[in-house]
């Protein structure tokens, strides 16, 4: 398992066929997908930063240890 934290470029290059891939946000909260291009990357570090953390761990619910390593606690 993967989770890519808010902020974080990412691009399948390849796959084998048991690859599954499932894109999860938080209720109210959607993807802001941004290219490279001029202008536009202090926009998005600002818009990163302002990302909460969820309100539990998003794998095993509760205060999980992503979310410990996330609030700096582990």
């Amino acid at each position: 398992m993967v989770v890519i934290p808010a902020g974080v470029a990412h691009k399948r290059e390849s796959a084998s066929p048991d690859l599954l891939v499932i894109g999860s946000y938080p209720r109210g909260q959607s993807p802001d997908h941004c290219r490279a291009e001029p202008g536009v990357h202090d926009g998005a570090v600002g818009r990163i930063a302002r990302v909460p953390l969820p309100a539990a761990d998003p794998v095993t619910g509760g205060a999980g240890p992503l979310l410990e390593c996330w609030r700096g606690t582990r």
